[in-house]
């Protein structure tokens, strides 16, 4: 199974931006996906998640701004982006977070840069 995220670009601060990431087949023991970000010479920091049951969890420096969500069909997550900040310029990854002792996967990262 690959995860391709895309979506990323340049953005003036307070733009907005989604990123999207497909899986390439259906996840066999999914438990979430989330995003996580890594900035130069930071890092990896966790972004945000969502459970199968439809449960997410915020890092505190997206709440309010960043929204989560899922098209199981298109096996497709999505991160909706406002109100961008010149410190969310990271590269973003997408995970999915698997049960018992099925490996983790991570997609390939996106670049989102805020300019100010």
């Amino acid at each position: 199974v690959q995860l391709q995220a895309s979506g990323g670009g340049l953005v003036q601060a307070g733009g907005s931006l989604r990123l999207s990431c497909v899986a390439s087949e259906t996840i066999i023991g999914i438990a979430a996906m989330g995003w996580y970000r890594q900035a130069p010479g930071k890092q990896r920091e966790f972004v945000t998640t969502i459970t199968t049951g439809g449960v997410t969890n915020y890092g505190d420096s997206v709440k309010g701004r960043f929204t989560i969500s899922r098209d199981t069909a298109k096996n497709t997550l999505y991160l909706q982006m406002n109100s961008l900040k010149p410190e969310d310029t990271a590269v973003y990854y997408c995970k999915a977070r698997r049960s018992g002792n099925l490996p983790d996967l991570w997609g390939q990262g996106t670049q989102v840069t805020v300019s100010s």
